[in-house]
C-alpha cells in the first residue's frame, strides 16, 4: 500500500497518510482521516474544560456548586455525589435512531437532554480542595488541575505526588518548591525548568541530581555553582544570603538575566529518556512512538498526547490518560483500562465504544452519554445484543449517506470526530485554547463559540503595581483586598481580570519567602505554559559545527565524534529553524553535559 497525500478539509494543507496509517485504520475499521493531525488534535481539545470554573447549583439536590458549566445550561448539571448516586439513570433520556436526521443531529439532541457532572473528580477522597478538577485524592490543595495524591499545593496542573508546592506544570514528587515546569524529585527548588533530583536550587534549567545551584544549566551532579561557575560552600552560602528571594525586583531582574544566560547553552532536540524508536517531546520509556507528545510508557502509538500515565498501545489521535488503554483512536480524556474506543472523550474502564461521551465501566455502546455500567446501548436506549449488532451497522451506512454538515462546510461522515459545534463549551473555555491559542475573531472565522466574559461586578480594592515589593512587607490585611491582575483582562489567557490571596497561599509565600504575584491564576499558568514547546515537529540538523556551535555562541569541552566537522546527525525537533536556541543532536549533547 502506498502513502496517499490529501488536503485537509478544515485548514486547507496536505494531509498525507502513509502505508502503515492505512494498516492501523483497517485494523480498528474505519476510514482515513480528512482532517490533518494538528487540526484533529484542536477538535478533540475543544470538547475539554479544564479551568473555566462556575458558581452554581446542583440540579439534584440545590445545593452550591463550583461547576465547569455556568448555571443558565440546556441540560441539568449534577454535583458528583449526586452524579454518582443512584438516584437516576441516563438510560431514561434515550430515545431510538432516527434515520431522517444526521447522526450527530441526535447526538447533540442527547447532550442537550442528560445530566453532566460539575467537576470530574474523586469526591470521596478529597479533602479541603473544592476548587479542583480531573483528579485523584488530594488534601488542602486550591485550583489544581489532574493531580493526584498532593497535599498542601496550590495553583498547579499536571502536579502528582507533591507537598508544598505552588504554581508548577508537569511535575511529580516535588516539595517546598515554586514556579516549575517539567521537574520531578524536586526538593526547595525554584522558578526552575527539565530538573530531576536536585535539592536547593533557583532559577535553573536541566539540572540532574544537582543541588545549591543558582542560575544554571546543563548541569549534572554539581553543588556550590552559581551560573554555571564553580564556588566553595561558603563562597555560595553568602552569595544566597544576600540574594532577596522575598523581592518581586529581584526576581524579575534575575529572570531577565537568564533570557541571555541560557541562550548560551546547547538544548537537546528532543525531551525523552529510555525511549526506542520515537519522535516528538516528553516522551519516557516508549517505543515505537512518533509525532507524539508528553507520552509515558507508550507502544505503537502515533499522534498522541498526554498518554502519560502507565501503558498505551496501539493508538492513533489519543490522549489526555492512559493507564492501560490500547486500540484507541480519536478520543479524549480516556482512559484506566480502556480498550477499542473510537471517537470519544471522558470515558473509562470500557470497551468497544464509539462517538461515546462520559460512559464508565461499559461495553459495546453508540453514541452514549453519561452512561454508567451499560451493554449493547445506543443513543442511551437499551437494545438486545442481536439488536445492537444488526443495528450499528446500519448507523454507519446512514452517518455516510446522510452526512452532517457544520456551518463552515465540513463534511461529517463515519470516521470523524465530534464536530466542534457540538462541545458545550466555547473554545476559549478549552485545553485547545492553551496549545492553539485564538482570538476572538480567529476562533469565530473558524466556527468556533467564544465565551465573552460575564460580568461580576468586582471592586478592584488594589492594583497590582501598588502591592509591596517585599513580602515581608506585606500584612495579613492582604487577604481581604481584590487585586487587579496586571494584565487587566486585555491578554489572550482567560484572564479573570482581578485575583484575591488566600490565607493558605499567604502563609506559603511568607514561609518561602516569595513575593506576592501579579496575575491572576489563569494568567500564570499561560505564562508557565510558554516554557513549553509548541506540539509540532520541524525537521533540523544538529548545530554543532566541529568545536563550536554553528552560530559560533557556544565552546564544546570536549572533541566530539565527528571531529573539526560539522555534526551530519538530522532529526524531527518542536525547535523551529527561527529561534534562537542552539540545538544539539543526543550525541552532541550528552558528551557536553555528562
Amino acid at each position: 500500500m502506498n502513502s496517499e497525500t490529501k488536503i485537509c478539509q478544515n485548514c486547507k494543507n496536505q494531509l498525507t497518510i502513509e502505508p502503515e496509517d492505512f494498516e492501523f485504520y483497517d485494523k480498528i475499521k474505519v476510514p482515513a482521516p480528512t482532517f490533518c493531525p494538528e487540526c484533529r488534535l484542536i477538535r478533540r481539545m475543544n470538547f475539554k474544560n479544564e479551568r473555566s470554573f462556575y458558581r452554581r447549583k446542583c440540579d439534584l439536590c440545590a445545593k452550591s456548586i463550583i461547576a465547569i458549566y455556568p448555571q443558565n445550561t440546556s441540560f441539568s448539571v449534577y454535583c458528583p455525589a449526586c452524579w454518582w448516586s443512584d438516584k437516576w439513570d441516563a438510560k431514561d433520556y434515550g430515545f431510538i435512531y432516527n434515520f431522517s436526521k444526521p447522526f450527530f443531529t441526535q447526538f447533540k439532541e442527547l447532550l442537550n437532554k442528560v445530566p453532566r457532572i460539575s467537576l470530574s473528580v474523586d469526591y470521596l477522597r478529597m479533602i479541603n480542595s473544592e476548587y479542583s478538577n480531573y483528579t485523584g485524592p488530594l488534601k488542602n490543595c486550591y485550583l489544581i488541575i489532574q493531580a493526584e495524591g498532593d497535599e498542601n499545593c496550590l495553583y498547579s496542573s499536571s502536579i502528582f505526588n507533591s507537598k508544598d508546592s505552588a504554581d508548577c506544570l508537569r511535575v511529580a514528587d516535588v516539595q517546598n518548591s515554586y514556579e516549575l515546569f517539567n521537574c520531578e524529585k524536586c526538593y526547595n527548588t525554584f522558578f526552575s525548568n527539565n530538573c530531576f533530583e536536585c535539592i536547593d536550587v533557583y532559577f535553573s534549567k536541566d539540572l540532574k541530581n544537582c543541588s545549591n545551584c543558582f542560575g544554571c544549566s546543563n548541569l549534572r551532579h554539581k553543588n556550590y555553582h552559581i551560573f554555571n561557575k564553580q564556588y566553595s560552600k561558603e563562597e555560595y552560602c553568602k552569595f544566597i544570603k544576600n540574594f532577596n528571594s522575598g523581592s518581586l525586583n529581584e526576581i524579575q531582574n534575575y529572570k531577565e538575566k537568564l533570557k541571555q544566560f541560557w541562550i548560551q547553552f546547547p538544548n537537546k532536540y528532543f525531551s525523552g529518556l529510555f525511549n526506542n524508536n520515537v519522535s516528538g517531546d516528553y516522551i519516557a520509556n516508549s517505543k515505537n512512538v512518533f509525532y507524539s507528545f508528553e507520552i509515558g510508557g507508550g507502544e505503537n502509538l502515533k499522534y498522541c498526547f498526554q498518554a502519560h500515565m502507565s501503558i498505551s498501545k496501539d493508538s492513533y489521535d489519543y490522549g489526555d490518560w492512559g493507564n492501560n488503554a490500547s486500540l484507541m483512536y480519536e478520543s479524549i480524556n480516556c482512559g484506566e483500562n480502556i480498550n477499542n474506543t473510537k471517537f470519544s472523550f471522558g470515558s473509562w474502564i470500557d470497551s468497544n465504544l464509539q462517538y461515546c461521551d462520559t460512559v464508565i465501566s461499559s461495553d459495546y455502546m453508540f453514541g452514549c452519554s453519561q452512561i454508567r455500567k451499560g451493554k449493547y446501548c445506543i443513543l442511551n436506549k437499551q437494545y438486545t445484543k442481536e439488536e445492537y449488532e444488526q443495528l450499528v451497522p446500519q448507523i454507519i451506512e446512514h452517518m455516510n449517506n446522510m452526512p452532517y454538515i457544520d456551518k463552515k462546510g465540513r463534511i461529517y461522515k463515519y470516521g470523524e470526530f465530534f464536530p466542534a459545534e457540538l462541545s458545550p463549551f466555547a473554545y476559549n473555555e478549552t485545553i485547545a485554547q492553551e496549545y492553539f491559542p485564538l482570538t476572538k475573531e480567529q476562533a469565530i472565522e473558524q466556527g468556533y463559540s467564544w465565551k465573552e466574559s460575564e460580568e461580576r461586578n468586582i471592586q478592584i480594592t488594589i492594583k497590582s503595581e501598588d502591592l509591596p515589593d517585599y513580602i515581608k512587607d506585606v500584612d495579613d490585611t492582604i487577604i481581604k483586598e481584590i487585586i487587579q491582575c496586571a494584565h487587566k483582562g486585555e491578554c489572550n489567557e482567560q484572564c479573570t481580570t482581578a485575583f484575591k490571596i488566600i490565607p493558605q497561599e499567604l502563609e506559603f509565600y511568607k514561609k518561602m519567602n516569595l513575593p506576592l504575584p501579579r496575575l491572576c491564576p489563569n494568567c500564570r499558568h499561560y505564562q508557565r505554559l510558554k516554557q513549553r514547546n509548541p506540539l509540532k515537529l520541524w525537521h533540523r540538523k544538529c548545530m554543532c559545527n566541529g568545536n563550536k556551535s554553528e552560530n559560533g555562541i557556544y565552546t564544546n569541552t570536549i572533541a566530539h565524534q565527528h571531529g573539526d566537522s560539522a555534526c551530519p546527525n538530522e532529526f524531527e525537533t518542536t525547535y523551529s529553524p527561527d529561534r534562537k536556541e542552539i540545538v544539539y543532536c543526543e550525541k552532541c549533547y550528552q558528551q557536553e553535559v555528562v
